[in-house]
């Protein structure tokens, strides 16, 4: 997929349980299950299988502990 913060494309892969907890509480959207985040290193950012820029700004997932 493309990374709009990367501009280029990367890989994404499906957020986790903890992450998908922390993008509901974050946007305060109920479904999150069609959003991905990029694997490229430093990036994080998260886009939907067909919007590569849904969020303006960006939001990239913070570290999990």
């Amino acid at each position: 997929m493309f990374c709009y913060t990367c501009d280029s494309d990367e890989s994404h892969r499906p957020l986790t349980e903890n992450e998908k907890v922390w993008f509901r509480n974050h946007t305060g959207r109920k479904k999150v299950d069609e959003f991905f985040m990029c694997k490229a290193p430093k990036c994080r950012n998260v886009r939907s299988g067909f919007n590569k820029r849904p969020f303006d700004p960006v939001i990239r997932v913070p570290l999990s502990d």
